[in-house]
């Protein structure tokens, strides 16, 4: 058996769902479990409805249309616009979404994200699947819910492995040797049955999830590029395809924020030798990408990794005192209860400093930690990780740039950068 993952570009539109079906119709002889993320840019779409519903804001109604026009237009090319089942199975998802939104919003932010940025994979998974049945490919829809675990860190759940295994082990066999199956990214439930989200970009990390509970024989991730390449090619235009990678190095690459593949996704496969193939949905005979098969790679080209949107704090005590282990155990204590990872660190005697992504959970994260410390932060920044550099692609990177913080091991160097104005 194995799984294919398709994310929100796979499925932007009539066209790209199409495509879609015409690859899944090259691999009809082997046993299939697709996992596919919302489509285009739904997630984002849906963040936003779920600021307005926090807020009250009275554009709420009309942020929620945006996502069901796009819905039901995307029926519309598929499928006609004449009555039909996924007509009524779309309109249930968005009937779900409207009973979030008529009650007053809880405390628990993360909790009503999870419920409502969740939809987006329903949609996507019900329209995709209704069109390969259509297209008579014998699919079946299952709910990731019903099969992925998790605690109730919403927003970041945690995988219960164990339990998961055990559901996945007790019923999927049974109907992947008949169907292709077709289910969400990016979402879990917990024993309550309230569904939690597992990151941000989450749904590679589904395909390893199935793939190692169901030790699958590879997973094949399908991206609108021709593989894992050293550099994003919209920044760095002579960017080149690595056609292999190490799991470690590829670990390395999702750490520092490579993200042509999630952060999780490796070492589940690692644990079980599943080999991870990056491929083209628009070139699907090229070879891609394979993670795994090979242990001693040279890497002969810099690896560059840009995450932009960086903000830079700076903790330090308010009566001046040396920051110490203690500190440091809090200050650490009050970043993980807010779910902001930290993409790099730095510690003087006086101050700690980190940068971490600009979002919405980082306000929340200064307000906190500034009852017990003094928090300073720079931004708009840029955090550039190069693997295996050299002192050529360091002054390419920070020409024409100020650069507010450097961190530097024998095989990465991590440089905090902020445009000279």
């Amino acid at each position: 058996m194995n799984i294919h993952k398709f994310g929100g570009a796979s499925v932007k539109d009539a066209n790209s769902v199409k495509n879609v079906c015409s690859i899944l119709k090259s691999y009809d002889k082997e046993q299939l479990i697709v996992v596919i993320s919302a489509m285009a840019k739904t997630t984002n779409a849906l963040e936003e409805v779920w600021k307005a519903y926090l807020t009250n804001d009275s554009s709420l109604s009309s942020k929620i249309k945006i996502v069901e026009d796009f819905h039901y237009g995307m029926v519309d090319e598929l499928f006609g616009t004449a009555p039909c089942t996924i007509r009524d199975e779309v309109a249930n998802v968005f009937v779900e979404l409207d009973w979030i939104v008529e009650e007053e919003p809880l405390d628990d932010k993360s909790y009503l994200y999870d419920q409502i940025v969740s939809l987006g994979e329903l949609l996507s998974t019900k329209i995709v699947e209704a069109y390969l049945r259509k297209m008579d490919l014998n699919s079946k829809w299952i709910d990731a819910r019903e099969y992925i675990h998790t605690d109730n860190h919403y927003r970041e759940g945690k995988v219960n492995w164990e339990k998961s295994k055990a559901a996945m082990q007790t019923t999927l066999p049974s109907l992947y040797q008949s169907s292709i199956l077709v289910t969400q990214g990016f979402i879990g439930c917990t024993s309550e049955n309230f569904t939690t989200t597992l990151g941000r970009e989450g749904s590679d990390y589904t395909a390893a999830i199935f793939a190692n509970c169901l030790d699958a024989e590879s997973v094949i991730i399908w991206k609108d590029v021709p593989g894992v390449l050293t550099a994003d090619p919209k920044l760095f235009p002579d960017a080149i395809k690595l056609d292999d990678i190490p799991y470690a190095e590829a670990i390395e690459m999702t750490y520092y924020g490579a993200s042509v593949i999630h952060p999780k996704t490796i070492k589940p496969l690692q644990n079980k030798k599943i080999p991870l193939y990056v491929k083209a949905f628009l070139a699907p005979d090229l070879d891609g990408t394979c993670v795994g098969k090979k242990d001693n790679v040279k890497f002969d080209h810099p690896i560059i990794i840009v995450k932009k949107n960086q903000k830079l704090l700076s903790i330090s005590t308010k009566d001046f005192s040396f920051i110490a282990e203690e500190n440091l155990s809090e200050i650490m204590g009050i970043i993980s209860k807010h779910s902001v990872k930290i993409n790099t660190m730095q510690n003087s005697a006086m101050t700690f400093s980190c940068c971490v992504d600009d979002d919405d959970q980082v306000e929340d994260l200064i307000n906190d930690i500034s009852k017990h410390y003094k928090v300073f932060y720079n931004t708009p920044l840029e955090l550039v990780t190069i693997r295996h550099y050299n002192d050529e692609v360091i002054q390419k990177i920070i020409a024409g740039k100020e650069l507010i913080l450097e961190q530097r091991s024998r095989s990465t160097i991590q440089l905090v950068l902020r445009n000279k104005s």
